[in-house]
């Protein structure tokens, strides 16, 4: 049964890459890019210390549409770093 229920949290968090832009929008989508997880923490690189600090604001928000668009709450926590975003 663990079993099963992983593999299902692993293709949801799988699909983060490919709902992404639809989650945050183009612009947002330009200047990050997700990048691991760590269990159900999504980690997010982000283009500059500017855009880590709007990310910041906009978690809450960002947290509940990719949720809302992969149907289960796959990703409980982001944390947003500075990285490659291309």
């Amino acid at each position: 049964m663990l079993k099963n229920h992983r593999l299902k949290t692993d293709t949801s968090l799988i699909r983060v890459w490919d709902v992404w832009e639809e989650a945050v929008g183009e612009m947002i989508a330009a200047n990050t890019r997700p990048a691991a997880f760590k269990g159900d923490l999504l980690i997010v690189n982000a283009a500059s210390s500017s855009w880590l600090q709007q990310l910041r604001f906009l978690k809450p928000d960002i947290l509940q549409k990719i949720n809302h668009i992969l149907e289960e709450r796959a990703v409980q926590d982001i944390k947003f770093k500075i990285g490659p975003v291309d």
